[in-house]
């Protein structure tokens, strides 16, 4: 997954200023560190996004 589809798919899902707040200050108990710092760090964000959507209940469809 790209970043750019990463990010379009966080905002149609929680919003902008949700969905960045999600990625920057909630750590993911999965990855055991923020979506933000998982991709900094080289982390595919398909795994970041289906981490965010498990923890936050997204249904699995629109995974």
């Amino acid at each position: 997954m790209r970043l750019t589809e990463f990010r379009e798919l966080l905002t149609e899902e929680f919003g902008s200023v949700r969905g960045n707040s999600l990625l920057t200050d909630h750590v993911l108990s999965g990855i055991g560190r923020t979506g933000a710092q998982a991709i900094e760090e080289g982390v595919d964000p398909r795994e970041v996004w289906r981490s965010i959507c498990y923890e936050f209940d997204v249904p699995r469809e629109r995974w």
